[in-house]
């Protein structure tokens, strides 16, 4: 008889945290919205990367964007880069989304992003571009050798705090104190 063990539970959704001596560039720092962690694998969305373009000169629609109201572009991870991701504080009721969690929505819309760029802006919307991806048991394996920390979703969070302070208040939120923090398995 053979006996497979069970996969670990998902801690989808939630935050990640990478430790501080996580050496990736890509995760330096990082707050990452964890949206789905199977046996597969595991994606989510980096949310501290902005990158200073405006999304209405980075996106290529037809008919061009009529006007320009300052969404920001983000980096939402290495993978794919060019496949972008809107990430929404309000149900978007009209067009298809997924809800990750309460008050947490993701779409690839071209209708929406079209509403979204050519609309007042709204502080709860992102354009993301790429995302982080993990193999099969990859994040599983980095979360035992204690390269991320994970926290519940927190709204003010992911949509409040400027991304250069997102990943200190949310390590300080957890009681720890970032200097402090070592990468090893176990209890410090």
């Amino acid at each position: 008889m053979t006996v497979t063990a069970a996969p670990p539970p998902s801690v989808a959704p939630a935050l990640l945290l990478s430790m501080p001596q996580l050496d990736d560039p890509n995760f330096r720092r990082a707050v990452v919205l964890l949206c789905q962690h199977t046996a597969d694998g595991a994606w989510g969305l980096v949310l501290n990367r902005p990158t200073g373009a405006s999304a209405a000169q980075a996106v290529r629609l037809d008919p061009p964007i009529a006007a320009d109201n300052g969404l920001e572009l983000w980096t939402g991870g290495p993978v794919e880069p060019e496949r972008g991701c809107l990430l929404l504080g309000d149900d978007p009721d009209d067009v298809d989304s997924v809800q990750i969690c309460h008050g947490v929505y993701i779409s690839g819309s071209a209708t929406l992003l079209r509403k979204l760029l050519e609309r007042e802006r709204s502080p709860r919307t992102r354009l993301l571009m790429g995302y982080a991806g993990w193999g099969p048991g990859q994040l599983d394996a980095e979360l035992r050798q204690s390269a991320w920390l994970i926290m519940p979703i927190e709204l003010d969070l992911i949509f409040d705090v400027p991304p250069a302070e997102m990943w200190e208040t949310a390590i300080r939120r957890l009681g720890a104190e970032p200097g402090m923090l070592q990468m090893s398995p176990g209890v410090h």
